[in-house]
């Protein structure tokens, strides 16, 4: 064993002598060793410290060595510990309760020390290889979370430009009519205007024509013609936007690393989720300027999504989200800072964990954060926070012009 890896073992056991024997054998052997000599003890240790292994006696005053074992696998804290218990006895009732009640093994008394030593090296490499096999287990869900945001992505990215292609056709049928619509309507409303320039020198037809125009409220008619084509032309213009905000949002799916712009990224994600802030918060942007970027833009669009929503989500009532964007050397930076009601410091140490959430039970998936963490740090880059309870949050995203082929 390392040195540099010393482990700890915590003995439990009511006879000194065997606690001396044993204390100084793993000692030897490069162990940190703790001693309990009942199971109220053995419990209070376990509870501070939390060993790497338990060497634990059956027989003892007070609560005995099953109960002790019971009650660390009860908590969520000890339960991974391994228990070995020391016995004399060791008849199948017995070892079937030591099993039992948590433990992963047995020596039997008298105590051979080979043994037990040969039985702790075996239950701490098998603890070693679960604690590898749960974290590649974690990476391995990590990664597949992100082969699923990035299918996901790109699924929408498809979806834009699709659906851009097929919603420009008709937008763009309509917005020519409508200036052809425009341009016979009022050629109708001058040959009327002539017609009654025409007859100025029959005052009974000139009569007819103006009462057959207030009848028909021709001059209001006129005024709110015009108006409704122009609020027309916005709203069309207004869908236009938004086809080709989601068409920059989504980059058509790529995920690929090109030089973007940022600021355009951000616009046009403001503009896709408008209809989220627009009744909560008022947009403040102080862009500086910023040099195009190395990026997936797709990516980088997706976590100023969830952060402007969050920031949103933040506020009561109605309040402010600022977006500042800068250069520091070869980095950029992009900050996200809203009016809400801050976090309390644990809950800012625990913001990016996969899961963790503070909205209610049903709102929120608790991935956003955390999936928006991962894409800044594969693009070589990370995430501040600063955030104070009744104040507001602070969110910035720094990352490297040039890129970070991780991405």
């Amino acid at each position: 064993m390392n040195p540099t890896e010393q482990q700890t073992i915590l003995i439990v056991d009511d006879i000194p002598a065997n606690l001396d024997v044993l204390v100084n054998y793993l000692e030897e052997n490069q162990f940190r060793v703790l001693v309990a000599q009942d199971g109220e003890e053995a419990l209070e240790r376990c509870g501070l410290v939390q060993p790497d292994l338990v060497l634990l006696d059956v027989m003892m005053p007070g609560i005995d060595g099953l109960e002790t074992c019971r009650r660390l696998k009860q908590d969520s804290a000890t339960a991974p510990i391994p228990v070995i218990f020391m016995t004399a006895l060791t008849d199948s009732e017995n070892v079937v309760a030591a099993f039992d009640a948590g433990g992963v093994d047995y020596v039997t008394k008298p105590i051979r020390i080979t043994e037990v030593l040969a039985r702790i090296h075996t239950h701490l490499a098998l603890r070693a290889m679960h604690r590898q096999l749960m974290s590649q287990n974690s990476l391995l869900q990590e990664a597949n979370d992100r082969l699923l945001q990035a299918e996901k992505m790109a699924s929408i990215g498809q979806l834009a430009a699709g659906v851009a292609h097929e919603i420009n056709n008709p937008i763009g049928f309509v917005n020519s009519n409508m200036g052809s619509l425009q341009t016979y309507v009022t050629t109708l409303f001058g040959v009327l205007d002539d017609y009654q320039l025409a007859a100025a020198g029959a005052p009974e037809v000139a009569a007819r024509i103006a009462q057959l125009k207030d009848a028909a409220e021709v001059d209001f008619i006129r005024d709110d013609f015009l108006a409704l084509m122009s609020e027309s032309r916005d709203g069309l213009q207004r869908v236009k936007d938004i086809v080709q905000s989601l068409k920059d949002f989504s980059h058509g799916g790529s995920t690929e690393c090109a030089s973007a712009d940022l600021h355009r990224g951000l616009d046009s994600t403001l503009n896709i989720v408008n209809n989220e802030i627009k009744y909560k918060a008022e947009i403040v942007k102080e862009y500086g300027k910023l040099p195009p970027v190395m990026c997936v833009a797709s990516q980088l669009n997706q976590v100023f999504m969830n952060l402007l929503v969050n920031a949103a989500h933040a506020i009561d009532g109605r309040g402010l989200i600022t977006i500042r964007t800068g250069v520091a050397g070869q980095w950029v930076w992009i900050e996200i800072s809203d009016t809400g009601g801050g976090m309390a410091p644990e809950t800012v140490h625990r913001i990016f964990e996969p899961f963790y959430t503070t909205k209610p039970i049903g709102t929120g998936t608790g991935l956003g954060l955390s999936v928006s963490y991962g894409i800044v740090k594969r693009h070589g880059g990370r995430i501040d926070v600063e955030s104070e309870l009744g104040k507001g949050s602070r969110f910035t995203v720094h990352l490297p012009i040039h890129g970070n082929a991780a991405a």
